[in-house]
């Protein structure tokens, strides 16, 4: 065993819960369960606050570069009144898409046949030429619906790539260009997901959401949050360091 392989299961051993008896256990359980109940109920009381957001009517044309040609953003919605757009980091001049991206992307998979079960379509979306996203995709394994904003301005418009010389210096609701923090107020790509409804030929721009807000997506986070250990990702200078293409741990 390597050094730092002995340092972790240290640290494992050090953050592992005491061990005490059923009854204890039992105590404790049925302490948290009313604290689970309760974010619960106010996480329900949020989701119908999103609901009610006011919106805003979408009054430009958007093309994508999809597998069968020019589509437009009413198009994406495939003839349903709800539209989920996911905008994935993959930069044109990327090989790879952005891993942590990809760790969001291996949850899209079995979702999607149930969203549109509620006339809902979901679409992901990056500025790297189609012929980068369908070999990366056809690499990982994926099927999801995924196209090219590459030719327009939906990217820049809805704050998930940011450039100054495009008036895009906005994330996560900020101007981060007036933040002076290494890696924080580079422009480039950035994660985010945003929401459409349509009404006839109408489309409205709902909600979207960045940074840890896409915490919700990630099915391996909500797994790895029911165990003793959790995320592991405690001391770390960016929680994600440890993820990996899947294709590329050991």
């Amino acid at each position: 065993m390597t050094l730092t392989e002995q340092t972790k299961q240290a640290e494992s051993k050090m953050n592992q819960p005491k061990i005490v008896s059923r009854t204890e256990w039992l105590q404790g359980r049925k302490a948290l369960l009313a604290k689970e109940k309760e974010f619960s109920r106010a996480r329900d009381a949020l989701s119908a606050e999103r609901r009610a957001l006011p919106m805003v009517e979408i009054d430009k044309e958007y093309v994508f570069d999809g597998s069968s040609g020019p589509v437009s953003l009413a198009e994406l919605f495939e003839n349903r009144r709800q539209l989920i757009v996911y905008h994935f980091m993959f930069d044109p001049s990327w090989t790879d898409g952005c891993k942590s991206c990809s760790y969001i992307a291996d949850n899209f998979e079995g979702g999607r046949v149930h969203l549109a079960a509620r006339d809902t379509s979901f679409v992901a979306s990056s500025r790297a030429p189609l012929t980068k996203l369908s070999a990366f995709k056809q690499r990982m394994g994926w099927t999801f619906r995924w196209v090219s904003s590459l030719g327009n301005d939906f990217n820049y418009d809805f704050h998930v790539t940011l450039d100054k010389a495009k008036g895009s210096t906005e994330y996560n609701y900020e101007d981060i260009s007036k933040f002076d923090k290494p890696g924080y107020n580079g422009m480039g790509e950035r994660p985010g997901l945003s929401v459409f409804l349509r009404d006839g030929s109408r489309i409205f721009h709902t909600y979207s959401s960045y940074q840890r807000g896409l915490d919700m997506l990630i099915g391996t986070y909500n797994y790895l949050d029911l165990t003793p250990l959790g995320r592991q990702e405690l001391g770390s200078t960016h929680g994600m360091s440890w993820v990996r293409l899947h294709d590329q741990y050991a």
